[in-house]
């Protein structure tokens, strides 16, 4: 995978734009993400269109449910050329494992490199008293953590979370245990609808080892220089 962190959050339904996109900023970060959004859409078809350019792709689709439909979706998931693809870690010990497995055996059976599962704890766009409206006890850093370690446990590559937890997840699950980190803001961007929310360079300092970024970039006058001046704020 590129040592450039930055992958780009492609919020579009067209695939068309996706690629015009994606050209712009090929090689200056180091992949793309397209979600649930684009693939509910443009299927299949519509991921080709991105990873034929050649760059990693972060398929997000947040996958949930019974650890049987989880898997056989997996098995999908790898088809599309994944290089990271993530779950929600609240599916639980059995789901997260079936999926990690499934990933495995797919990619396996066709001669390719799996992609990294990842287990989303407390979305970027919740806050505490939103956490607490859901019926979240606890501070949110606290629920984080749970759900770290048992995405840990299960075989999870890593986890989604926000910033602000960064450091204390990666103190608590080691080094090696991979960090996907939305909520990503430079200091010249909006911060949209992001609750818990850091600069690039923050992020990597408190352990971040991919930084998804989307509007800051997408929505910028000129997306290749917003992409580039990320990618000098960040020594690369």
């Amino acid at each position: 995978m590129s040592p450039n962190p930055v992958f780009v959050a492609i919020d579009t339904t067209d695939p068309a734009a996706a690629a015009r996109l994606a050209g712009k900023l090929h090689g200056l970060v180091g992949g793309f993400k397209l979600g649930l959004e684009y693939f509910v859409a443009n299927g299949p078809a519509g991921m080709d269109v991105v990873s034929g350019l050649g760059m990693p792709l972060f398929v997000d689709l947040k996958l949930h449910d019974i650890p049987n439909t989880v898997a056989a979706a997996m098995r999908g998931v790898v088809r599309l050329k994944a290089a990271i693809t993530t779950i929600h870690a609240s599916g639980g010990e059995a789901m997260i494992r079936a999926a990690v497995d499934a990933a495995a055996d797919e990619a396996a059976r066709l001669g390719v490199t799996p992609p990294e599962v990842v287990a989303v704890t407390i979305l970027t766009s919740i806050d505490q008293a939103g956490a607490e409206r859901i019926g979240f006890a606890g501070p949110v850093l606290d629920q984080v953590k749970r759900l770290a370690a048992l995405a840990q446990a299960s075989g999870a590559a890593g986890i989604v979370c926000s910033p602000l937890e960064a450091d204390a997840v990666r103190a608590q699950c080691g080094p090696d245990f991979r960090l996907v980190i939305p909520g990503i803001r430079p200091v010249w961007s909006e911060t949209g609808d992001q609750k818990r929310f850091l600069t690039p360079a923050e992020a990597r300092a408190k352990g971040a080892d991919v930084l998804v970024i989307g509007r800051p970039i997408t929505a910028a006058a000129d997306p290749a220089e917003a992409a580039g001046r990320i990618k000098a704020e960040l020594g690369l």
